[in-house]
């Protein structure tokens, strides 16, 4: 949140000024002091107001992960079992391998799993950088996932958690549409769970206000929602229009 604040500050203040980012969490680490993103929550959606505006560096030190509450290393985890989905497989079976080492702060570990998160962050940043086309598959977990931090009032769940729940849901929208294979959504759903992220939403959906966070969502075309959706481990694909059964279905348990 300081990163995408401090980022908005320097894109607007005197039409933009240097800054540097100097992320002190995983999730901010992993994904959001990488490619230029800024971004200011309305009551309306997440991250409606906003810039691109790249700093003038990116400066990462571990060390700092040490100071954080579980819940928020948890929740940076949800950002980097997403680039295993959307970009590689050996990298999401690697945190499957992994994860006492990374839950245990091993340094190596630590390094390993950050650098080739804004890795594949940069690749895609670096062919797509206003989000045009390819970088949209970023936002894999993150249709429903800002929906459900909207609903809530971004007070029930952590960012991470809120994409953790989107990513198993846009899974299983994903299966619905004949995408992907049972043994693929699981995989998903049990690498979730392993790192004590939730799977599902812990408490009663209005389908209603979903659905019209949804379409508020800076990601929509013309009111039309998109998903990124999981064809296989490693590659996903974005999606739009999906049938309002189907939704309810996945996210109402009905």
């Amino acid at each position: 949140m300081v990163g995408d604040i401090t980022g908005f500050c320097a894109s607007t203040y005197m039409r933009g000024i240097s800054y540097i980012q100097i992320p002190t969490t995983l999730l901010s680490q992993v994904d959001s002091s990488v490619g230029g993103k800024t971004g200011v929550n309305h009551h309306l959606g997440k991250n409606m107001i906003g810039t691109f505006y790249q700093p003038g560096l990116v400066w990462i030190d571990i060390e700092t992960l040490k100071t954080l509450p579980e819940r928020e290393l948890l929740s940076g985890i949800a950002e980097v079992i997403k680039y295993g989905v959307i970009w590689d497989r050996e990298f999401f079976e690697y945190l499957d391998k992994k994860r006492d080492e990374l839950l245990g702060l091993d340094p190596e570990t630590l390094s390993a799993v950050i650098r080739r998160s804004c890795g594949i962050k940069a690749a895609v940043v670096s062919k797509d950088e206003r989000e045009s086309g390819l970088r949209a598959i970023l936002n894999y977990g993150h249709t429903v996932g800002h929906a459900i931090e909207t609903v809530t009032g971004y007070q029930r769940y952590l960012h991470g958690e809120a994409v953790a729940i989107g990513m198993v849901y846009e899974a299983e929208i994903a299966r619905s549409l004949g995408m992907i294979d049972s043994e693929g959504v699981d995989s998903i759903r049990k690498l979730v769970r392993a790192y004590g992220l939730p799977a599902e939403a812990g408490h009663q959906l209005n389908m209603s206000n979903i659905s019209s966070a949804m379409a508020l969502d800076k990601k929509a075309l013309s009111g039309t929602v998109r998903f990124v959706l999981p064809e296989e481990i490693g590659k996903v694909k974005i999606v739009s229009g999906v049938d309002t059964e189907i939704l309810e279905k996945v996210m109402l348990g009905i």
